[in-house]
């Protein structure tokens, strides 16, 4: 059983405990405080404390009263730190409708209200009007993700960089260890925080001489208020900060901001095995502060027992932030690492001898990376996989399954399961020789055989190839390629698991019609879809930038999206056409469509009301909707 003093403290009293007259850094987050590798502030927290700082944590500070707890640690040595938490405080809030939700899973009892809209915002205002001359640092996905001028949905507007709306000093952005320890270092020897220029991933006010000095090796975007006034130019800066933040040295960006110029410093190279490992092997109790006890955070019960192996990721999906945070060159952790973390999970007090997931960002991209990283540290493109698995990446899923496999045989370990998002299209790729290729067989073979809990998740996310290719993924076809791995791997092991698909509705690109045809498809396939969502845009992706601006930021073309609430609900709808509710208002809708195709697979023998047979109908057997029957054939 742990005891207060093996937590960062939280409190006046704990502080007290350890002989602390003083914090050097005290850490404001929008989250419960877990001491846990998945918990960005415990890992900035023990990364100081590892270097010999003293650093406390006020966990979801309240905001609403007479601001005690922004008082009660007193004023740091060093710095205040400030982190909206593992999310972005409104895609926690909200829903894609923007209606509020009703439950936070970073907060016992899941309880919501427990931090404000932008926290980021709320808590640096709060810290620099109690302690104007105290530096804050304000980090975490919400900082990160709106480092620059950004379309924000919930506000349905385009924001300026959250540095000039939060009054923070400055924003480190991405994965912070190697920033943090850079800047307290440098306060630590007396430096003001102003006048620290240049340290990789950090956000600041510069000058307007500043962005003019260096031309070669910078960008200075259109600025803010030009983009209010054009959203071309706004989707012309997104294609610029996205390839600035995916090169493995990318240039320093400016932007204009009234009558401020902001900087954005380029982001640190990928961390080595080393570095990485340093991270995850610091002395992590694995478990909630004891000041939640009896209370349950939901968030801690899905990671408790797993395991994150590596960081960053190469899909370069158009909706997904990962990259733009964590960058896309993979940083893998050392099998011994892994292993020693493994058998720390096996000493915890409730575990049952079964790790919930070996995994990652995406899943399966653990030791992957360019053959030739001197054409890796050239590459500008956002995805190593889209439109087709680059040439130079090495595929080779050998050294994952030697990790399954490891892992497994340690004492304590029953089974271990992979819960993270797979992906199939990798393990798939073409490989350079037959050797890896038969390993690939390999490892799928091994990861559906003996590491699904009974459901494998994978993400097709559309059916339509026009889609698909908005979003940066590959064809539907392959995914009747992976089923078919998946039932044979089933039947040859005497095994009945499900394969549970993830989908998007309202993508920029897609149309109702799409989406019906995606029903018809996956009933085709016998699924009643489950794991489903209303495409929600959310800051620093492209299909954030395309939904707000009508324009790919690639190829300067228009692009259909979905944005009222009336189309967003149109799509989504046929998500359930199994629901016997939806049968009529999916018939007609279909009927307005002229796609009494379309009706006949999803219903046969249907007809809604003035509908009369086509010639569409009579040759429905010979389309590529199938039928469940024939299906099952």
């Amino acid at each position: 059983m742990y005891k207060k003093t093996d937590f960062l403290p939280t409190s006046a009293d704990e502080m007290k405990m350890l002989g602390w007259e003083q914090a050097d850094v005290i850490i404001f987050s929008g989250d419960a405080y877990v001491d846990h590798p998945s918990f960005g502030a415990a890992v900035i927290g023990r990364t100081l404390q590892n270097a010999g700082y003293k650093v406390a944590i006020v966990p979801q500070p309240n905001w609403r009263d007479d601001l005690r707890d922004f008082k009660k640690l007193g004023v740091p040595r060093l710095f205040f730190g400030v982190s909206a938490g593992a999310m972005d405080s409104m895609v926690n809030h909200y829903t894609a409708n923007r209606r509020l939700r009703h439950d936070d899973a970073y907060t016992p009892g899941g309880k919501h209200g427990m931090r404000p809209d932008y926290p980021t915002i709320v808590y640096t205002k709060i810290l620099k009007k109690l302690y104007p001359d105290v530096p804050v640092i304000a980090g975490g996905i919400e900082a990160s993700l709106r480092r620059v001028a950004h379309y924000d949905y919930w506000a349905d507007k385009l924001r300026p960089s959250i540095l000039a709306e939060s009054e923070a000093d400055m924003i480190s952005y991405g994965m912070g260890e190697k920033t943090i320890l850079q800047l307290a270092g440098r306060l630590k020897t007396g430096e003001k925080i102003s006048d620290i220029k240049d340290v990789p991933q950090t956000v600041f006010f510069t000058d307007h001489k500043d962005a003019a000095a260096d031309p070669d090796n910078s960008i200075i975007l259109s600025s803010y208020e030009q983009c209010l006034a054009d959203k071309k130019k706004q989707a012309r800066n997104f294609r610029h900060v996205e390839e600035e933040s995916n090169k493995w040295s990318g240039k320093t960006i400016y932007q204009a901001t009234g009558d401020r110029m902001i900087r954005i410093n380029p982001m640190w190279p990928p961390m080595d095995q080393g570095e990485i490992d340093a991270t995850f092997d610091l002395p992590y109790t694995r478990v909630p502060h004891p000041r939640y006890k009896g209370k349950t955070i939901p968030a801690y019960e899905m990671i408790r027992h797993s395991i994150c192996m590596h960081r960053g990721c190469f899909g370069g999906c158009s909706f997904c932030t990962i990259s733009a945070h964590q960058g896309k060159f993979i940083a893998s952790r050392s099998k011994d690492s892994i292993l020693k973390e493994a058998r720390k999970v096996t000493e915890m007090e409730d575990f049952k001898g079964y790790i919930s997931d070996l995994g990652g960002p995406s899943a399966n991209m653990y030791a992957m990376g360019g053959k030739n990283k001197e054409a890796c540290k050239r590459c500008v493109r956002p995805s190593c996989l889209h439109p087709k698995p680059c040439p130079n990446l090495n595929t080779d899923h050998s050294p994952l399954t030697d990790i399954y496999r490891s892992v497994d045989a340690l004492p304590g370990v029953k089974k271990s399961f992979v819960g993270s998002g797979v992906r199939y299209d990798l393990a798939m790729a073409p490989t350079d020789s037959p050797d890896k290729t038969r390993a690939n067989a390999e490892y799928l073979e091994e990861l559906i055989a003996n590491h699904v809990s009974g459901r494998l998740k994978v993400a097709p996310e559309h059916t339509s190839d026009k889609v698909l290719d908005c979003m940066r993924k590959p064809s539907f076809n392959l995914f009747y390629d992976f089923k078919k791995i998946f039932d044979n791997v089933n039947r040859k092991h005497g095994l009945n698991q499900q394969l549970i698909p993830y989908f998007i509705s309202s993508h920029p690109a897609c149309r109702e019609t799409d989406m019906a045809e995606l029903a018809c498809i996956t009933k085709g396939l016998n699924f009643h879809l489950e794991q489903v969502q209303d495409f929600t845009p959310t800051p620093m992706t492209v299909s954030s930038e395309i939904y707000y601006t009508g324009i790919h930021p690639y190829t300067g073309e228009k692009v259909f999206t979905a944005t009222t609430e009336k189309e967003k609900l149109a799509q989504k709808q046929f998500f359930f056409w199994y629901k016997p509710e939806m049968k009529e208002q999916i018939a007609e809708e279909l009927k307005r469509l002229h796609r009494p195709d379309l009706i006949r697979a999803l219903y046969p023998g249907y007809s809604p009301s003035g509908m009369k047979k086509t010639q569409t109908d009579r040759k429905f057997n010979n389309s590529k909707y199938p039928n469940n029957k024939k299906t099952r054939k």
